[in-house]
Parts: C-alpha cells; structure tokens; sequence
C-alpha cells in the first residue's frame, strides 16, 4: 500500500519506492494551488514507482492527469525520473535550475562512447586499478549509456524567483552542491500548525534529518574547469540555516523542524571529516587511495562496483576543498596525481 501524508495547509506526500535502493523512496510533495496540483520533485522511473505515485495521488483526491505543473529539485533519476511520463499525461510544466538541465541536455547529446571514454579516463587519472575501469572500456562501443534519457525541463528555475503556484508563494532558493543546479523551495507562508520560523522549506536532498548527501563531481567533457562542490554545498548550507523555516519537508526520511541546528550539525560533521582526511594524507595518496580509506557504510571490500566509483568522486570533491583551502596540495610529478597534507 502506498504511504502518504498529509502535511497540512494543501501539502501532502507520496512515498515513491526506488527499486534496490537503501533509501528506500523518495518523498514526492502535492502541493495544492489554483490551477491544480503541483509536484515537488516524481520520484524513479520504474512501474512500481509509476503506481505509487498514481495510488498516492488518489489517496489525496486528485490524479497525474490534473497535475498543473512540476518542480524538480535537481536531475537525479530517483527525482526526476517520472517527469517526462507525468507531462505526458497531463500536459504539465515541467522546471528545473539552468546547471541541471545543461547537465540532463549533455546527457542526452553526448555520444554513449565519449561518455564511457571520459569516465574511464577520469578514474584512470583518480588512480583506479585496471579491473575496475577495464569495464567502461569495454562498453564504449555500446549505443547508449543506461539512466541518460531523462526528460528535458521546459521551464527555468531562476533563483530568488518565485515559481507559478497560483495562489501560493513558493520561492526558489540555488543550494549547488549535490548537483550543480540543485534547488530547495521556501513555502513563503504561516505554518498551518502554528509553528515558529519562517514557512516550510521542500529541501530535496540538501538538507535531510539524519544521513548527508553524496557530494560528486558534474562536470562537462569538454570543459576544463576546477569546480569545487563541497565548498558550493557549504556555502548553500548556511545561506538555508538563515533562512530558519518552521518545518524542513525533505525528499528522503521524515520532515524535521530546527533548520538551523541540522545545519550546524553538518557543517561540524565535513569538518571533522575534512581533518580525518589530512591525517590520512601524511603520506601522498591518490584519490583512489583515500577513497579506499575512507570511512563508509560499510567496509571497501562490500562497497559494490557503481557505489566505488561514486565514492571516488566524492573524494575527489574533499581534495578540492583542501586544495582550495591550502590545507593539502597534489605532489609534483605523480603519476596518476597523488596528494599529501601541507
């Protein structure tokens, strides 16, 4: 049975299931407006998925075909998945910040074997071993690239704008980070059971009660530039933590209230992770090596396949932040590039 909530003041979510996934779902919000219901975010594409949603909305009284419009937070597939099927089957808008759709239109239009070829490349320089990337090479002359299809958004989210809710003030606020086009939405109204703060903010995956989220690197192919996304989603997370909302209405878990100690708690965590990387940084790593050494969710020896590939990125985003910050630097002539503390 599909689990949904009413959240009050014309808000309500849909648990939308994400097949082999420990999250489990993602939290689609319906929020009432004028024209009809608007959706924060669809969920995966996947039939399960599909039908949880179509049940969800039942339960609160409408249906996909009345849907007016849809807000994505950002492009990963468990959010945005569902999209192109939701507009297709009522006509709806479909938005999303600018960097994200660059990002879904680049995934759309680079050619499968450019993609496989970067992304073996960039683990080769990340110091990989051959097993692992020997895969990639090997798919280069597939035609397409799995998860690389998702719908592109006709409309623009301008941040500090607010968005076409009618009868409603839901205002985008740019939190880059997670994705480079990642946004929350501050529901610009009195919380409908009193709560102290200002409004309720839809926080996708930037701000979540109890887990952080993955901070990787998006880049394009063919551009050259040194992004630094840990910095990003720091900076955003503090820019939200001023924002101090009654209620955080989250796209994984449970909705929270005390925006702004979930943020402190945060900021303390990459901290002190950021440090614990520098004492493993006493000796020159690459970021394959201090990705090995990390701590996760479980050992590296259970980590699987795809999720070691992510933890590679998201520990080439710490070493920017380190590099950025003066704290380590690469170590002249290595070969794939190593790192060490300064």
């Amino acid at each position: 049975m599909t689990e949904t909530f009413d959240h009050g003041g014309g808000v309500r979510s849909v648990q939308v299931p994400i097949p082999d996934n420990p999250l489990g779902h993602t939290l689609v919000y319906v929020v009432d407006t004028d024209r009809g219901p608007v959706l924060v975010d669809t969920g995966w594409d996947d039939p399960a998925s599909w039908d949880a949603l179509e049940a969800g909305l039942a339960v609160g009284g409408t249906a996909v075909g009345e849907v007016y419009g849809v807000v994505i937070t950002h492009h990963h597939p468990d959010h945005h998945g569902l999209s192109a099927r939701v507009r297709e089957a009522s006509g709806a808008w479909v938005a999303m910040h600018a960097a994200d759709a660059t990002i879904v239109r680049r995934m759309r239009e680079t050619p499968a074997r450019r993609w496989y070829t970067y992304r073996a490349d960039k683990l080769a320089a990340a110091g990989a071993p051959e097993e692992h990337i020997a895969p990639l090479r090997a798919a280069r002359g597939h035609s397409a690239v799995p998860g690389l299809s998702l719908a592109l958004p006709d409309r623009e989210i301008v941040p500090g704008d607010l968005l076409d809710l009618p009868g409603r003030r839901l205002r985008a606020i740019w939190t880059p980070g997670h994705t480079p086009g990642h946004v929350c939405l501050h529901l610009e109204e009195a919380h409908p059971a009193g709560l102290p703060g200002h409004g309720r903010l839809f926080s996708g995956d930037h701000l979540l009660p109890g887990i952080t989220p993955h901070i990787g690197l998006y880049e394009d192919p063919d551009d050259a530039t040194v992004t630094d996304p840990l910095g990003d989603y720091l900076d955003s997370l503090e820019r939200v933590g001023r924002l101090t909302p009654a209620e955080v209405l989250p796209a994984h878990q449970h909705a929270f209230t005390d925006a702004p100690g979930r943020v402190g708690e945060l900021l303390v965590h990459h901290e002190q992770r950021l440090a614990g990387l520098l004492a493993l940084l006493r000796e020159p790593l690459t970021p394959w090596q201090l990705a090995e050494r990390m701590e996760w969710n479980r050992p590296w020896a259970d980590i699987p396949y795809g999720s070691r590939t992510i933890a590679v990125s998201e520990a080439e985003s710490h070493l920017r932040r380190l590099v950025k910050q003066g704290r380590a630097e690469p170590v002249t002539g290595s070969e794939p590039v190593a790192y060490v503390a300064v």
